[in-house]
């Protein structure tokens, strides 16, 4: 049983290859993928069948993206077509910014062929949240969601990372969201799928944005993102190989999953200067010091040559707690958090405070 984790191989069609050889994959078909592998399919799939987004054009031309953007207003978001690793959207607030990220993705190529087409969409507003489907060919059900926090410094200011902290579920989500979000957005997403051929099969993340007229898609994901992840699979109570089994085997219909009503609460940490340059190869204390009942996820670390833990990366580690609810379980990570330590190490002090 392979499970792929990234979204370069599932673009790239190892489910088709396994599949092929008759060996058990979890994941998305090479053409299923295109649902974030390309925003311009995804978006003309979200248009075609109704599925609620942000009003958007794509273009392939540069003169004919420049001349669309000249007569729009600002704000304005400018995403390059592929995957650029998370790093080919711009939020532009200005004309000379919105037209600066456009010469970036299409002319300067900055993201490579990922830049061949753009999508200029409107700005949306409101609270971001993410939710996971998982899915066979018949068969489609709701995971949980959770909340990403993506800008570096508490209070949502600078620069955007990979995500600074995380918690599930969303305080804001009431069962009435739940079902439209469900029924309005991830049920007919994987119906437009197979309708146009393209049965998914996997896990599909919802990266959404609840709005004053209601749920939107921001993005697809083909896959389980990071830190959210780290914050739901710890609420799950089933074995999360019966589902990937009953994925791979198009038996999901017969698997049952449960989830706790803990809370669960991520906070990274992150290296010096992330998401700008860092250093890597500085020693990381304190790891065997946490409580038991607090997991510590490892993301840009390795072992030096003396196989002590060192750092590797922008985020280095997430620290993560169940809880009776948001307050005791940001309690638990942040009391654990402090007692880990690395030169120049931050991370947020106000994920999942309300």
């Amino acid at each position: 049983m392979t499970v792929v984790g990234p979204e370069v191989p599932l673009a790239a069609g190892i489910v088709d290859v396994f599949q092929a050889k008759g060996l058990r994959i979890f994941g998305p078909t090479k053409a299923a993928a295109q649902i974030e592998s390309s925003k311009v399919f995804a978006k003309n799939l979200m248009h075609k069948y109704g599925i609620p987004c942000a009003k958007s054009v794509n273009f392939s031309s540069y003169e004919e993206a420049i001349k669309y953007l000249q007569a729009q207003d600002m704000p304005i978001v400018i995403k390059a077509d592929g995957l650029a690793a998370g790093k080919g959207v711009t939020v532009a607030e200005t004309r000379d910014k919105a037209l600066q990220a456009l010469s970036d993705i299409m002319e300067a190529r900055l993201y490579g062929d990922a830049g061949s087409s753009v999508v200029i969409e409107e700005k949306m507003t409101g609270r971001e949240m993410s939710i996971f489907f998982v899915a066979d060919a018949a068969t489609s059900m709701p995971m949980v969601s959770a909340c990403d926090y993506k800008t570096v410094y508490d209070g949502n200011k600078g620069a955007n990372t990979g995500g600074m902290g995380c918690y599930s579920p969303p305080f804001f989500l009431t069962p009435e969201l739940d079902s439209e979000i469900a029924g309005k957005i991830m049920y007919p997403t994987i119906e437009a799928l197979k309708k146009e051929g393209f049965p998914y099969q996997g896990v599909l993340y919802g990266g959404l944005m609840i709005t004053d007229s209601g749920a939107k898609v921001m993005e697809f994901n083909a896959r389980f993102g990071d830190p959210e992840t780290q914050v739901i699979l710890p609420r799950l109570k089933s074995d999360l190989l019966d589902i990937m089994l009953g994925v791979a085997d198009n038996n999901l219909k017969n698997v049952k999953m449960e989830w706790t009503e803990e809370v669960c609460v991520g906070v990274v940490m992150a290296s010096g200067g992330y998401p700008g340059s860092f250093r890597k190869g500085l020693p990381i204390t304190g790891l065997n010091d946490v409580d038991k009942d607090v997991m510590v996820f490892h993301a840009g670390t390795k072992l030096d040559s003396s196989g002590n833990v060192v750092t590797d990366g922008g985020r280095v580690l997430t620290v993560v707690a169940l809880g009776k609810n948001y307050t005791q379980a940001r309690e638990k990570v942040y009391n654990n958090i402090s007692r880990i330590h690395f030169d120049g190490c931050h991370y947020r002090k106000d994920i999942a405070l309300f």
